[in-house]
This record gives structure tokens, C-alpha cells and sequence, in this order.
């Protein structure tokens, strides 16, 4: 599968506390439109960003409807099979069959799902018997492919060992490198799986807005995430600090440079980049001096979100 960049599908609904700027459908649709015609044609959603009345397939929906010819041009990923209201994945046949059947439901013929992929894992479920509830659906021609989510090396093996794994989806950035410690991005890269980096500007540190808690939004759900906290953020600080030097001697913005490490890892980073920043060997030297020297401080999500990661 060749992803030259990718997108990030959010919701424009009003009232929700979240880390991006609230917009209308028709006004995302415009930056959806660009995304794509810049090579952005990896689109990734849920049907838990947003409620759902208004998460990311209904936005999907609204695009494709006035993008019909866009419909072939996009590879789309969908997560889903689980409850934000309590937290909890359900990977149970029951609970993917439900979950595929309300996606399709919304996006009504408009696209297909390319690749669908339980949020998380469910801990109360194995992963064969999620894997091959997938696989029927796949059988059926209800979806194209597999992904997988925040999940073990271990468990990358025996799904991919039930049915073959389209995509595997994980946190990856210069702020959560565990990805290339723990076995998750050699697994993919030995059985030749995409692997998919989300957040690798890591919630808005690497893009230099952020230089002290006060100018985190009230309303916004960084306000509770465990690294954003005060007596931590000071701490974790001091890595943006290091790496805007480095971006402004290579005459970059400091997400760019986060975005062009992330793809040197053999990832593919959600949200993409349209300008290619080199790294040179000794540019990912300085990097990986700055990650031993400047460890990150507090955990990604915290409580029970932290609980379903890496299962």
C-alpha cells in the first residue's frame, strides 16, 4: 500500500473539550479537498471522535457526498468497537459486526471502509477471535482490510498469524518512542506491515505553541493529560526547547522536523507533511541524544486509557 501522507478526520461538533479548533463541516471539507490534492490520501477516523450525531463519519459522509469523484482516491481507516462513555473496547464479534454495521450505516454507499481496526484492545476478548470476526467481515466485502491499534508485538503476531494485518496504528513521536523500543515497529517492519504514527507532534508540543501550562486552553482536554500538568510541563519543556534549536539551524518549524523524524522510523505520520525536511545521519545522532538526555516526563493518557495501551 503506497501512503505518501496522511489525515487526521476529526469532528466539528460544538461542545466537546478537545486539543483542536472547532470548524463547520463545509469549512473542513475545504482543508480535507487540499489535504488530498497535496497527496494526503491516507484519511483516518473514528466513530468516537465526536458523538454520534457528529463524529468523523459524518463529516466523512458530508465530503464524499460532495466529493463523490474523491471516493476512489482516498484509503480510508476507520476505528471503532469501543465505548468512550465508559472507556471500554468490545472486541467481541458481536460488538466489531455492530460497530462495522453503524459506520457503513452513516457513510451510506458514499465509501468504503478500506480498513477497519478495533480502537483498542479488549483485554476480555483474544485477539484470533477478534481478528477472525474482521476476517469475516473482510469475506463479505463489508470492509478491505485489517488495522490494529495500540497493541504488543505479541499481539501484532498472532492476529497477523489468523488473517494477514492491513495497517498497525500507534502513538510514535520524539515525545513516545516506546514504538522503537518494545518490539512493535520491528514486528511491523519484518512482516512488512504500514505502521501508523498518530500524534507525532505530540498533542501540540512540537509545533512551539505551547511555552507554559497558562497557555493551554481552559476548556481543552490537554488541561487533564499527565505530561501537560504543572511541575511536569516544565520538565518536558525542555525537549521542545532543544529541538527548536535544531529546527532553527536546518531553517524548519519544529513540527516538520518532529513529522520528518517520525517517517525516517519507517512510519507513516497522521497528520502528514507536504515539504520533505532530510535528516542527515548526523542530524538523528543529535536527536537521539537529546531523547537519553531529556526524558519525558508522565504517562500518555493516565487512569484507565492507559491501561488498554500496548495489550
Amino acid at each position: 500500500m503506497s501512503i505518501p501522507s496522511t489525515t487526521d478526520i476529526g469532528s466539528g461538533a460544538r461542545g466537546l473539550t478537545r486539543p483542536w479548533a472547532l470548524t463547520d463541516y463545509s469549512a473542513a471539507a475545504k482543508i480535507m479537498k487540499n489535504a488530498l490534492d497535496h497527496g494526503a490520501n491516507f484519511w483516518n477516523g473514528s466513530l468516537h471522535y465526536g458523538p454520534p450525531h457528529a463524529n468523523s463519519l459524518q463529516l466523512l459522509k458530508y465530503y464524499f457526498d460532495n466529493h463523490p469523484e474523491d471516493a476512489d482516491k482516498v484509503v480510508l481507516s476507520i476505528k471503532g468497537a469501543y465505548d468512550p462513555k465508559t472507556h471500554t473496547p468490545d472486541g467481541s464479534p458481536e460488538g466489531i459486526r455492530a460497530s462495522v454495521g453503524e459506520a457503513l450505516k452513516v457513510l451510506n454507499g458514499v465509501k468504503n471502509i478500506d480498513i477497519f481496526e478495533c480502537a483498542r484492545v479488549d483485554p476480555n476478548v483474544p485477539i484470533e477471535t477478534s481478528v477472525r470476526a474482521l476476517a469475516e467481515l473482510v469475506k463479505e466485502g463489508k470492509i478491505g482490510g485489517i488495522g490494529l491499534s495500540e497493541v504488543s508485538a505479541n499481539t501484532i503476531r498472532r492476529a497477523h498469524a489468523v488473517h494477514p494485518i492491513a495497517a498497525v496504528e500507534v502513538e510514535l513521536s520524539l515525545f513516545t518512542t516506546d514504538p522503537l523500543t518494545n518490539g512493535v515497529a520491528d514486528t511491523c517492519h519484518e512482516l512488512g506491515i504500514p505502521l501508523i504514527a498518530y500524534s507525532p507532534i505530540s498533542r501540540g508540543w512540537l509545533t512551539g505553541g505551547f511555552h507554559k501550562p497558562e497557555d493551554i486552553p481552559a476548556n481543552d482536554m490537554r488541561r487533564i493529560l499527565p505530561r501537560f500538568q504543572p511541575g511536569v510541563f516544565e520538565k518536558n519543556f525542555k525537549l521542545v526547547e532543544a529541538v527548536e534549536r535544531i529546527a532553527k539551524r536546518r531553517g524548519t518549524t519544529v513540527a516538520q522536523l518532529a513529522i520528518a523524524w517520525v517517517l525516517r522510523q519507517g512510519a507513516i505520520p497522521i497528520p502528514g507533511s507536504t515539504k520533505d525536511v532530510p535528516l542527515t545521519e548526523q542530524d538523528l545522532q543529535e536527536i537521539q541524544k537529546l531523547l537519553d538526555a531529556l526524558p519525558i516526563a508522565g504517562e500518555r493518557y493516565g487512569g484507565q486509557h492507559e491501561k488498554l495501551l500496548n495489550l
